[in-house]
């Protein structure tokens, strides 16, 4: 099991940390991936993580405000967001998984924590 947590409320140019825990499994061989979904919209794609290398992947929109990292020894991926607009909130996701064809895709994740909602005043 996956368990994101982290959000509230927060002020426009303020910044919100998320963290991803994994229960029952390790993250190793997996890409741990971070979504999140606004009111009546779809879910995207907001940044993802190898593992084993600590390579990350952004969302064009997001890079240079998110950033995400790994803590080998809590078995945690963190998702750092940083000037934070109106427009970034929604319930943020993570999941993970093992041998993703596109990890922009959500289809590709096994594993999906329940979401934390991020909600920025503006």
């Amino acid at each position: 099991q996956l368990q994101a947590c982290g959000g509230g409320l927060v002020q426009a140019g303020g910044s919100l940390r998320l963290s991803c825990v994994a229960s029952g499994f390790t993250f190793d061989d997996y890409a741990i991936g971070w979504f999140r979904q606004a009111p009546g919209k779809e879910r995207e794609f907001v940044g993802a993580i190898w593992w084993s290398s600590g390579i990350t992947y952004y969302a064009d929109s997001l890079k240079g405000r998110f950033t995400i990292s790994r803590d080998r020894a809590k078995n945690t991926v963190y998702l750092q967001m940083n000037s934070l607009k109106a427009e970034d909130t929604a319930v943020y996701y993570c999941a993970a998984a093992s041998s993703p064809r596109d990890l922009r895709s959500s289809v590709s994740y096994e594993y999906w924590g329940q979401g934390t909602e991020v909600t920025v005043s503006s």
